[in-house]
């Protein structure tokens, strides 16, 4: 064997590089990723596996081997479950609090007691529906606390309130107390039902992931209407009795039980100057309109701005690093450290981790854009860990932001094409930004592509640009002259697999050594300094019958253009330009409208389609994909949801009130949540995103909740012989302290909400919605309705 080459007990030639970077040096590293079995717990699996690894260490983990942990996601899952378990548990507190500061401690606790006892009946039914204990359904559970203390609330009222009235023993006042709001609070309570329920039939991929909510919240509104009037009555009966206002029956009067506090004097004041004075109505309503008016415009103003779903804060995020064909393993791992040492200076990086040739163990964003099959010598992964939440002031985004720059600089230096992948909550695309061309021909929608990339990277606020065209490259072809070998007593597959071992090595056999734990591959290489190139395979030597021969002598060889993939979508072929957003308008769909005169104007312009796609493909042109087409089908089926809202709650007011007006003034303070909802997110700078339009359909049931409470009553006046204007004013004044206690209710229950980065749109419209609408409720439906009546009357 010495004669002919030389042995050596080496490793293999790397096709890949794992390190891991912490403190100030680069470790080598082998990463295991473990993931669990669906219907098992998350937590449960990260404990045992860490358990297993205790026992290992010191065994089959020999002492100078350092286990680190780079990603747990069964820790994020506790952290969100228990987290959200605090927030419920606020959320629950909060509410009874605020019915002992406004009823007493009494009545407190009968609705401390309604939401344990509604809750538990609908996390049986989320069991029974399969559901598992996730972060959507725990948000479906705070969500709910808000809306599902209403009917408890207006019950354990208004037993309070006839109890004070003394006209009835406290048994009898219960029963009448419950007759007198049964009928209003069970249409309420359909009502609100009829308002989220029709988001369980969003299509697309967010409806899956949402529908828990509106699932759990209208299961949820059923079983407190049940405790409402089974349980509630009863400790009401049990914890009140006896603690009644000290009045004689009967003294009292309906008017008389009403709280005489500055607010309420207000309030009788604003309603009788109102509604005895037409002008004053008038301008009353001219302010309502002109404040919706300018609440609206905030979003073409841009100062409320549309995006499907924020960003998360989580502590990781990756660098996707693509070099051009041809480079080498080493130069790639040499990009992707040099990525890692300008990510690592900043302080909330706690560690970071490169592979190069492989793709790191896939997350969320992987499994979606396929990263995890990204392999060979021009690919690489960053992942970038950072400090935990409590450990840092910034959000991940805002610390993916900050580093772009440095990100930026290091990849042209090296000439790489780099994207930062945050993590997002949703929606799965291939990116952000995709834009889909389609031609005649391939060389003409590569023409288009590159024209739209141009415009991509031309327009402000658009990052990561890159397109599914592989860079024009070379690779050597030699024919073998079939007739040639054979004559030299060899083959085309001989000669083929002598070029590969002269190339890039051979297995020979493998070797059986007892003291190895696995069989060692023989690998026949040629030594480094006389390894084939490109330029040298003419002469390189073939062993043939007849004698070593040149490969020139047997083929020709030529350097030819490679061949690149083509992509297809439903059979047709398709040119993918991709991009992210970052900067001060962060929503694709801004990007989108600022680069449709670039995309459409001028001669060489493309038409471009925002939904369908045509069928012909005569002429070239684009199709928006990735986040927008998402955005699109998510807002249309929820604004078809909230047509069927309108709807359904219309057939049920009309049914009731026996009116085909009186529905109209009931339904007429639903766009009144516009007037918190919008300049409450412009306030903040939140996103209106997906969890936003769920927080104003859901106040859509609430205001007419209300609305039905007060008209009702006001027609319950009516029956009692009050002319139109008592009525009216009667109605507001008893009923404004249950409605605003529901609206304290809801917006305790969105207070929980808005330190979620996902969830933040929909506590801020809730709290907004539900402040700003009630408010104009109380005052917009009695002069409605008087409106409404006060012909009819006369």
């Amino acid at each position: 064997v010495k004669d002919v080459a030389e042995v050596r007990d080496t490793g293999e030639v790397p096709s890949q590089y794992v390190r891991f970077f912490h403190g100030r040096a680069f470790y080598p590293a082998v990463t295991i990723s473990v993931a669990k079995r669906t219907g098992t717990n998350a937590v449960d699996v990260v404990s045992r596996v860490f358990k297993r690894m205790d026992k290992l260490k010191g065994t089959l983990i020999p002492a100078g081997v350092q286990v680190t942990t780079t990603r747990n996601y069964g820790a994020t899952a506790e952290e969100k479950s228990n987290e959200l378990l605090f927030h419920m548990a606020i959320a629950v507190v909060s509410v009874s609090i605020l019915i002992w500061l406004t009823l007493g401690w009494r009545e407190s606790w009968i609705v401390f007691i309604a939401i344990p006892v509604t809750l538990a009946l609908t996390l049986t039914t989320f069991f029974l529906y399969g559901y598992t204990l996730n972060r959507i359904t725990l948000f479906a559970l705070v969500f709910a606390i808000g809306i599902l203390v209403d009917d408890a609330i207006v019950v354990v009222e208004n037993i309070a309130r006839h109890l004070a009235l003394g006209q009835h023993p406290s048994d009898e006042a219960a029963v009448v107390a419950v007759d007198e709001v049964g009928n209003p609070t069970i249409l309420a309570t359909f009502a609100v039902i009829a308002a989220i329920l029709p988001m369980a039939f969003v299509s697309g991929l967010m409806g899956p992931y949402m529908r828990p909510i509106p699932v759990g919240a209208s299961v949820a509104m059923l079983f407190s209407l049940a405790v409402a009037f089974i349980v509630t009555p009863y400790l009401a009966v049990r914890l009140l009795k006896g603690h009644d206002a000290a009045h004689p029956a009967g003294e009292t009067t309906e008017n008389e039980a009403v709280h005489t506090g500055r607010m309420t004097l207000w309030y009788r004041r604003l309603l009788e100057g109102l509604v005895g004075n037409t002008r004053r109505r008038l301008a009353a309503y001219g302010v309502v309109v002109l404040l919706l008016l300018a609440s609206v415009m905030l979003v073409p103003l841009k100062l409320v701005t549309v995006k499907m779903l924020p960003f998360d804060n989580k502590s990781e995020f990756q660098l996707i690093v693509d070099m051009p064909e041809g480079t080498s393993l080493e130069r790639t791992n040499e990009v992707a450290q040099a990525l890692a040492l300008a990510v690592a200076r900043d302080q909330a990086v706690s560690d970071v981790q490169t592979y190069a040739g492989v793709p790191a163990p896939f997350n969320f964003n992987g499994l979606v854009r396929h990263y995890f099959l990204r392999r060979g010598p021009t690919v690489a992964d960053v992942q970038v860990n950072l400090l935990p939440k409590r450990h840092r002031s910034a959000q991940s985004h805002a610390i993916a932001l900050r580093l772009r720059p440095a990100i930026d600089s290091v990849a042209q230096a090296y000439g790489a094409s780099v994207k930062l992948a945050e993590i997002p909550p949703g929606p799965p695309v291939l990116a952000t930004l995709t834009a889909e061309i389609y031609g005649p021909d391939y060389a003409t929608q590569i023409a288009a592509a590159d024209r739209v990339r141009g415009i991509f990277q031309a327009t402000e606020g658009v990052v990561d640009v890159d397109w599914s065209v592989s860079a024009p490259h070379a690779q050597v072809y030699a024919a073998v002259h079939q007739a040639e070998a054979r004559r030299a007593g060899t083959t085309v597959a001989e000669v083929a697999q002598t070029v590969a071992a002269a190339m890039g090595g051979a297995v020979a056999g493998l070797l059986h050594d007892d003291s190895a734990a696995e069989p060692v591959p023989i690998r026949v290489t040629l030594p480094d300094s006389g390894a084939a190139r490109v330029a040298h395979l003419a002469g390189l030597p073939i062993a043939t019958p007849s004698g070593a021969r040149r490969l020139g002598t047997l083929a020709t060889i030529d350097s030819v253009a490679a061949p690149v993939p083509i992509f297809r979508k439903n059979l047709r072929r398709v040119v993918y330009v991709t991009a992210d957003v970052a900067g001060k308008l962060e929503s694709p769909a801004y990007a989108i409208l600022a680069m449709q005169d670039a995309l459409t104007e001028g001669d060489d312009g493309i038409p471009v389609y925002f939904a369908a796609s045509p069928t012909l493909t005569e002429e070239s042109f684009l199709v928006w994909d990735g986040e927008w087409q998402i955005t699109v089908v998510t807002f249309r089926d929820m604004g078809i949801a909230f047509a069927a809202v309108l709807v359904l709650i219309y057939v049920l007011v009309v049914a009731w009130f026996q009116s085909f007006t009186v529905p109209l003034v009931i339904m007429a303070p639903i766009p009144l949540t516009l007037v918190g909802i919008l300049p409450a997110h412009a306030a903040t700078g939140a996103f209106f995103t997906a969890t936003s339009m769920i927080g104003m359909i859901a106040l859509a049931g609430i205001i007419v909740r209300n609305s039905i409470l007060l008209v009702d009553f006001i027609e319950l006046g009516l029956e009692r012989g009050q002319s139109l204007s008592q009525a009216v004013i009667a109605s507001g004044l008893v009923r404004a302290r249950p409605i605003i206690l529901t609206a304290l209710a809801v917006v305790i229950g969105g207070l929980v909400m808005v330190s979620d980065p996902i969830f933040q749109g929909l506590g801020i419209a809730l709290i907004s919605g539900a402040v700003a609408a009630t408010g104009l409720t109380l005052v917009a439906i009695p002069l409605l309705y008087y409106e409404l009546k006060r012909g009819r009357r006369a």
